[in-house]
Parts: structure tokens; sequence; C-alpha cells
């Protein structure tokens, strides 16, 4: 429904852009209307509430307040991960300006879901503008992903295992114990593996292919994605390894998050075991990968059904799940809006501070410019010629 348009990452001087028609607005709003009426009317019915709302509005406010913090909480270990990845080093990227990115991110990510695609491609623009090169922001980006899901897989690799062995309360069920789990193993796996791609192999492949035909060239333009992913592994393990605090970040977006699912259970009863909880929340999550706006109907679906498949009661399922997805996509979304539209003027600031023009862009992605953790390093000015005189 959506046609990205390339957005000028080179010059850097264009916000990415959705080329949206109006037949394509109407189509998604429809789809939007009609989905989430689904999900707050028709959904609570099959599942036999008939009063849905009614027993939205007659939840314990207390606990929907909890709820508000527990996902504030969840937005702060976001930003404290950015911090970690993007800016060490960098003193052009405030907290202000951690914030403004973050939270304009996940506004884009809820809006354009597609494994969070429309947050990333904000984060991109908003980093190339403050004088990070593209190399470094891929790389990164990478490391802030790896991090993020390696507690994901991790918890269900652990939640998983020891709901089977009878260690964590729940289920034994093999389907949704330990199917997850060796999920969980194969991707962290299948991730460990790429910190053993070459360094530099893109550029290694460049020179090769230097003066060769089309299809040399065409291989060496294509190892820049693995490149970039190895980089990123390496760049997560070295924080890893440096004990940099800002990556546990990425463990309390995951756990404030549930938090929020559970404290929403609370609200209209007696809540699952936790470990229930965690396992069909990451269940459900995975429905982020289809390109929903926001996820709404997948996770939402895949949250439910797998509670239901816990033997949890599916009235309660349905209206814990929905008040969460409620605090999920909704609370990010206004003051995602409000920070995106202070990023923009951050962004003119930096170019009016940096000037960073096209050909610096191109220069500093060449590697021609030197950075100091993302950001450009000042260059000594030239020594001023001294005027001798000459000697009687």
């Amino acid at each position: 429904m959506m046609e990205p348009v390339e957005d000028d990452l080179q010059g850097g001087g264009a916000m990415p852009r959705i080329r949206l028609t109006r037949q394509r607005a109407v189509i998604l709003g429809v789809f939007v209307v009609l989905t989430v009426a689904f999900l707050y009317l028709g959904l609570p019915r099959l599942a036999g509430i008939d009063e849905t709302l009614q027993r939205v509005r007659e939840g314990d406010p207390w606990w929907l307040l909890v709820c508000a913090l527990f996902e504030l909480a969840s937005f702060g270990g976001y930003i404290w991960l950015f911090r970690a990845v993007f800016v060490h080093g960098s003193d052009r990227i405030g907290w202000r300006a951690s914030y403004q990115i973050t939270m304009a991110g996940l506004a884009a990510t809820r809006i354009f879901a597609a494994a969070g695609a429309g947050g990333a491609a904000l984060t991109v623009w908003a980093l190339r503008r403050s004088g990070m090169r593209t190399r470094t922001v891929a790389s990164r980006m990478v490391a802030q992903y790896v991090l993020l899901y390696s507690f994901y897989m991790l918890s269900m690799v652990i939640v998983g295992v020891g709901m089977f062995v009878g260690v964590f309360r729940g289920s034994s069920d093999f389907a949704i114990t330990m199917a997850p789990a060796i999920f969980g193993l194969i991707v962290l796996a299948l991730g460990a593996s790429c910190a053993l791609i070459p360094e530099q192999i893109d550029r290694h492949l460049a020179a090769w292919a230097h003066g060769s035909g089309r299809f040399a060239q065409f291989l060496a333009h294509l190892a820049k994605v693995p490149a970039a992913i190895g980089d990123g592994v390496r760049e997560a393990l070295r924080l890893v390894r440096e004990r940099e605090w800002g990556i546990s970040g990425a463990g309390l977006w995951w756990l404030f998050d549930i938090l929020t699912l559970w404290a929403a259970f609370h609200a209209f009863g007696e809540p699952p075991a936790f470990a229930v909880i965690v396992m069909a929340y990451f269940i459900g999550m995975l429905a982020n990968l289809l390109p929903l706006p926001g996820g709404i109907g997948g996770v939402d679906g895949g949250m439910i059904g797998a509670l239901i498949a816990f033997n949890v009661d599916s009235s309660l399922a349905v209206v814990s799940v929905l008040t969460y997805r409620a605090f999920a996509f909704w609370l990010p979304t206004v003051p995602g809006i409000i920070a995106y539209l202070q990023l923009r003027k951050t962004v003119d600031r930096w170019r009016d501070e940096g000037a960073l023009d096209t050909a610096e862009l191109a220069a500093l992605d060449a590697g021609e410019l030197p950075l100091v953790g993302g950001a450009l390093e000042p260059q000594p000015s030239a020594p001023t010629p001294q005027r001798t005189e000459p000697h009687e």
C-alpha cells in the first residue's frame, strides 16, 4: 500500500518519505479501522465477552496507572541502549536529541511496522545528518538489533526450557515451550556465526572486482550487507566485553514492556504465572515481522492465542492483551510525533552548525574525514603563513 521513496542519504538533505496517495490513504485508514473494530468489538464477542468495553472501564485504575509507568520505563531503557550503541564518544547527540530520535523512531515503528523498518529509516536519516558515516550507521544499527534480539531469544530459551523441565510454573507442552526455545537457540547461533564474516570483506571484494565485469562488481556491492552485519555483531560483542552498562537498556526495554502486560492482567483479574506471560508475549511479538500497521492484529492475536494455549481464561486474556496493546501502541505515538517535529529542528540546527554538505558526507563515507565516536573530528586549522620582511 505504501511505496518507499529513495531518500537522499548521501546528501542527507531529505527526510525519508512515503508516497501515500489518496486512494492508498483511504485503504490504509479503512484497514486500520476495521482491524481495530474487530479486535475491540468482534474478537471479544467471539471469546464470549459481551461487555468488553464496559470491562475495560471497570479495570483497576491503580493497576492501569502502573501499566503506563511500566511502559514509560520501557522507553527509558530503549533510550539508554541507543546512547550506549550510537553515542559513545560523540558530543553532538546529547540526551535531548537521543530522546527525539528514539521516540520518533518508536512512533514510526508503531505506524509502519514490518519488523521496525519505519523506525530504522528515520533513525538512519537522523544519524546521517548528525555527521555519522553510512558504514558506521549500518554497523551500529545491526549492533543495536543484535543486543535487543539476543535478550529476546535468550529469554525464550531460558523460559521455554525452564517450563518444559518444571523449573517454572506453566506448561510442559513441547510445542509452546521447547519449540520456541529451539527457535531461539538457532537464531542465537546464526547471529553469533556472523562474527566470523571477515572484516572489510566488501572492500577486499571491491578491489578484486575493480576493472572486472558487471557480475564481479555486483558481488562486491552485494558484500556490503554481510560486511555491515559482521561489523555490527562484532560491535555488539565489544560492548559486552567492555561491560558497557547501557546495553542493559535492551533487557529493560523487554522487561518493562512485559511488566505492562503483567499489570494489565492485575487490572482485570488474577494473572497467570509470570513465565507464561513472558513466553506468550514473545510468541506474539513474532507477528511484528508481518507488514501490518503497528503489528495491529498479528501481535494481539498471537499473544491471545498463546495465552489460551497455556490454559489462560480466554476472556481475561483478550481484555488484558488489548489493554496492554492500547498502552504499548498509543502511548509512544503522540509524544513520538512531537519528538519528530522537534527532531527536524534539531537536524536543521546541526546543518547550520556543522554545514555538512553533500561533498563532505560523500568524503565521510569514503573514509577521507576522520570520526570520533560517530561525530566529525575537528580538524586543526592550517597555520597562517608568517610574513617575513626582507632584511636591509
